[in-house]
């Protein structure tokens, strides 16, 4: 499965997918990159005179970039995206630096482990720079979609 194959994977619309590019992806991790947008809907009101990228955004997007694309490399041919799908489970993610509005990050995962259809993955976002803004543990399961069954 190539990166193209993945990125088609992805179960979110255009309107929540915070995944512009993936780097590298193999069975120890995977790097992406996000560039948000200025016009993302949420910069009208968090915060009003001071758009910030909310702390929930950051966290999708390391969990896109580091555990579902990851997991979708993982899964390979053996996932059907309409039957089942990824979820995270847990985080713990330290906040370091704000997003504003057009910045561009990278996101890097390494896998802890992946077994029993759970997947566990430190993960960091970095900015153009290499500065790290935020940085911690992700893990996620593969849940059935009971409209598929």
């Amino acid at each position: 499965m190539n990166h193209q194959d993945i990125l088609k994977k992805l179960p979110y619309g255009k309107d929540f997918l915070f995944v512009d590019e993936l780097l590298h992806v193999d069975e120890n991790g995977a790097i992406g990159t996000c560039t948000y947008n200025k016009n993302l809907y949420f910069y009208d009101s968090h915060f009003k005179n001071l758009p910030v990228t909310p702390a929930v955004i950051l966290t999708e997007t390391m969990a896109q970039i580091g555990l579902v694309c990851l997991g979708l490399y993982l899964l390979k041919d053996d996932l059907d995206i309409n039957k089942a799908s990824l979820a995270m489970t847990s985080n713990s993610i330290d906040f370091l630096k704000p997003v504003y509005p057009g910045v561009s990050v990278k996101v890097t995962s390494e896998k802890i482990y992946f077994r029993f259809s759970k997947l566990s993955c430190n993960v960091k976002m970095e900015d153009e720079t290499g500065n790290i803004i935020c940085k911690g543990t992700i893990s996620g399961m593969l849940i059935s979609n009971p409209n598929e069954q």
